[in-house]
């Protein structure tokens, strides 16, 4: 590298280009360095702007050296997922049918992005329709996971995630709808948040029709980084408004005062899954440090989880038979053909009525966790309760499937209850990344991030290991 520039985080290189202790155009180059010199063995990024990047960031020094403002991320690196639109860029989503379909449009997270002055370097990738926790497609091939070749980097934002541990610059935006977020950082080591719905807005211009009600309840926008700090900073960008996302809320970031000390119910239960028990007792860990922080942490029983994880395949699946199927049946690989026609076979594949019904029934879930939520803000529970899966577990067939999936009974019930929740490293499993994942009231991504912090503040910034 010509620079150590692409080491720091996004907080310190918004902070030295405002300061004109260094360029942007001297931090896009070390950044894009990075990226020649890593991702031919990654696949992380597949659509690079290196030339658009540094033409930008020649734009940024000549604001801050005429003394303009300077936007909270003017000339910080960024990517974006190759499942949104940045204007007049193809949104292939992982099929190689998509590959020219062009946006007319920004979607409003990148749209955010730029008016807080980032620069974005390229597009990472994804599987066919966003829809595996793992990410490979025939279009562009497979993400490596920089920890091991022969583990599976997550998906579906697998290759925000690996951008994000080996220094693709500090900001990596990826969306959720079952932990298409939180799988990357936990399989990489590095840290997300999936926020509550409403708080980031979202709309895809190049879409040529709504999604389905169902879909729009659990899939958020977020971003993924390796250090909490950068995550918040990004977070609170990527909230700002946009009219065309009418199911956007207009909620300040940073709530009110809750009481001290803040009650944090801790679970260990596995509701019946084998659970590596290393991983389990890391919870412990993570308790520690934050009661050691003062916060009043509680071993308590929650409410329903397995069972809601459940609802995400059964209603879910209404959707994805209508929506998604068609598309994977004449545009994908048998591999994601195969894949959805496993994910039916894990539920019960809700009817029109049923779907109705599911709809109805979900608000009273949701309920129950708000009023468990009232009494404790923040819930800290395993997030996968395996180590890292290889690369091709999910394509193997039924039975790693529905390992995978049970094991991630965390994250996909969270989703469907459209709950905002953190997650972060927490050491190693067999020598691989774990997490824990920190679920909180709605809104509430703030408290989220302090607990975050605190836990990160023990542990150090995994990543860096890496390096």
């Amino acid at each position: 590298m010509s620079n150590g520039l692409w080491r720091l985080s996004a907080v310190e290189i918004a902070a030295g280009i405002r300061e004109r202790r260094f360029s942007s155009e001297s931090v896009v180059e070390s950044v894009n360095e990075r990226v020649a010199s890593l991702n031919p063995q990654l696949n992380a990024i597949v659509d690079s702007y290196e030339e658009e990047a540094m033409a930008e960031a020649r734009l940024a020094d000549q604001s801050i050296g005429r003394g303009e403002s300077a936007g909270p991320l003017l000339g910080v690196p960024v990517t974006i997922k190759s499942n949104i639109d940045v204007i007049g860029k193809p949104t292939p989503n992982g099929l190689l049918a998509f590959k020219e379909n062009l946006a007319p449009a920004d979607s409003p997270v990148v749209q955010n992005l730029r008016k807080a002055g980032a620069i974005i370097i390229g597009r990472t990738n994804t599987p066919e329709l966003s829809m595996r926790l793992n990410t490979d497609n025939p279009l562009h091939g497979r993400t490596i996971n920089p920890w091991d070749l022969e583990a599976s980097p997550g998906g579906s934002s697998g290759g925000a995630g690996v951008s994000a541990a080996v220094g693709f610059g500090p900001i990596h935006h990826g969306n959720d709808i079952g932990g298409s977020l939180r799988c990357p950082a936990s399989n990489c080591g590095v840290v997300t948040v999936k926020p509550t719905f409403g708080r980031i807005p979202t709309y895809l211009p190049s879409a040529p029709v709504e999604r389905g009600m169902l879909t729009q309840l659990m899939s958020v926008q977020g971003a993924i980084c390796r250090e909490v700090r950068d995550l918040r900073l990004a977070t609170s960008i990527m909230a700002w408004g946009d009219p065309r996302d009418p199911w956007w809320v207009p909620v300040p970031f940073d709530g009110p005062p809750v009481d001290r000390p803040i009650a944090v119910a801790v679970t260990k239960n596995s509701h019946g899954y084998s659970a590596d028990a290393s991983i389990i007792s890391k919870i412990d860990i993570a308790a520690g440090y934050l009661s050691d922080a003062g916060y009043d942490v509680q071993e308590v029983r929650t409410p329903p989880i397995r069972e809601i994880a459940q609802c995400w395949f059964d209603v879910l699946g209404s959707e994805l038979d209508l929506f998604l199927v068609p598309l994977a049946k004449e545009h994908g690989s048998e591999a994601i053909q195969n894949i959805f026609s496993w994910y039916y076979e894990l539920g019960d594949v809700a009817n029109a009525d049923q779907y109705r019904i599911g709809i109805k029934e979900r608000t009273a879930l949701t309920r129950e966790w708000n009023l468990f939520l009232e009494k404790y803000p923040l819930v800290l529970t395993p997030y996968l309760m395996q180590s890292v899966y290889s690369w091709d577990y999910d394509a193997q067939g039924l039975d790693q499937v529905r390992d995978l999936f049970e094991s991630a009974m965390y994250s996909t019930s969270i989703n469907y209850l459209s709950l905002p929740a953190g997650v972060m490293p927490i050491g190693k499993a067999r020598g691989l990344p774990t997490a824990i994942q920190i679920v909180g009231q709605r809104f509430r991504e703030d408290l989220i991030l302090d607990a975050m912090q605190i836990i990160e503040r023990q542990t150090g910034i995994m990543a860096h290991e890496l390096w």
